[in-house]
């Protein structure tokens, strides 16, 4: 496992996974025990205002971008709780602040004791909205995709007021920055490019950016594509940026680090592992209700693993059904090939390298050491 980047706030893991602080279900898991997931990222809606280049969202079409309501929100937080779920992330398929449920939702996790994080591109995260949520979340990451309003333009707003669009953003970003300040937050706040081949001039304004604005961290990662290579990614372009990524790396300070995720980056669409074990730690959901194991699988076309949708149905019902459990088993089982059936780097990348290393004896999870790394619930 990756140790990850020290800050002054304490060791931040972002290219690798924290299975190691899990083992009661690492070990649950390896004797065949049915086990709660210990994450969930998940989204309270599938709207959002931006047009994101790099967007695996607008690949998996065809659910209703209809926010979810409050009451739904809130017991699916409370199946949560019962079934022993650690934390959950905001983040998905769809942009969570525009939701009625978003406030509510976060300051009921908090008070059930499950850890709850964010991303956001920050645009309708005003400053009352800020005050509400940012003393109980444990992390929040912005999209900002690039580190200029032309590049902005480009990849992520394509209207005419984008310099007006980018500019709110980064206020926004900014007053976040100032309240955790004055108010001692441990929350840790940062922003995220996703890189593809054409964004590597933005590369070290991205990295200046992130220091201007004093977040902890700037991180730039990979751009997933699915299995027909819809968004036409070509893996094998990222290398003629490495020297890029290592000046802006280079750029860290005291307060912010830039961060590449160099092994999602170098693995590209080469996976080690052939089974999906990750979805069984790591479920996602999109902000339509619809459970199905891993982002990847959102779209109608891989409905034989649309388990069920919360909105209809208690959560802790459809985890307990038969069905959430054929659909996992047959995720690990030979007759799945992530290789071939699903797209590239899906959020549980870095569980099911460990996990598939782990299964094939090549490295074995072994239990972390204290003291605990920042956001320790989060895989």
């Amino acid at each position: 496992m990756s140790q990850g980047i020290e800050t002054k706030h304490g060791n931040l893991i972002l290219d690798s996974h924290k299975l190691s602080y899990h083992m009661d279900r690492v070990e649950a898991w390896e004797n065949g025990e049915r086990i709660a997931p210990v994450s969930v990222d998940m989204a309270l809606t599938r709207g959002c205002g931006a047009m994101c280049s790099f967007c695996y969202a607008m690949m998996q079409e065809s659910q209703n971008r209809l926010g979810i309501k409050t009451l739904h929100a809130l017991n699916l937080l409370d199946d949560f709780a019962e079934i022993g779920v650690r934390s959950v992330s905001l983040v998905s398929d769809g942009e969570s602040t525009l939701s009625k449920a978003y406030v509510p939702f976060i300051q009921h996790a908090k008070k059930l004791g499950i850890d709850v994080a964010n991303a956001t591109n920050a645009w309708e995260w005003e400053e009352e909205k800020i005050d509400q949520v940012l003393p109980h979340l444990t992390w929040v990451r912005f999209t900002v995709a690039a580190g200029t309003p032309e590049g902005y333009a480009t990849h992520m707003y394509k209207g005419p007021q984008y310099t007006e669009v980018f500019d709110r953003a980064i206020k926004n970003i900014s007053y976040a920055v100032a309240l955790k300040k004055k108010l001692n937050l441990d929350v840790t706040l940062g922003i995220q490019m996703v890189l593809t081949p054409d964004l590597e001039d933005e590369i070290i304004p991205f990295a200046k950016l992130g220091i201007d604005l004093g977040v902890d961290y700037a991180v730039i990662k990979h751009c997933s594509d699915d299995e027909q290579r819809t968004l036409g990614i070509d893996y094998s372009l990222y290398e003629r940026m490495y020297e890029t990524m290592h000046k802006a790396e280079m750029m860290s300070n005291e307060i912010t680090k830039v961060i590449v995720k160099w092994d999602k980056i170098k693995d590209g669409d080469k996976p080690s592992y052939h089974r999906h074990f990750g979805p069984q730690f790591l479920l996602q959901i999109s902000g339509s209700g619809l459970i199905a194991p891993s982002g990847q699988f959102f779209n109608a076309k891989h409905s034989k693993l649309h388990i069920g949708n919360y909105v209809e149905e208690r959560f802790i019902d459809i985890f307990k059904s038969d069905r959430y459990w054929k659909a996992m088993d047959y995720l690990a089982s030979p007759y799945f090939d992530a290789h071939t059936m699903m797209g590239t780097l899906p959020i549980q990348h870095y569980v099911n390298v460990a996990l598939d290393n782990h299964v094939k004896g090549i490295q074995k999870i072994s239990p972390g050491v204290d003291p605990k790394p920042l956001h320790h619930n989060f895989l």
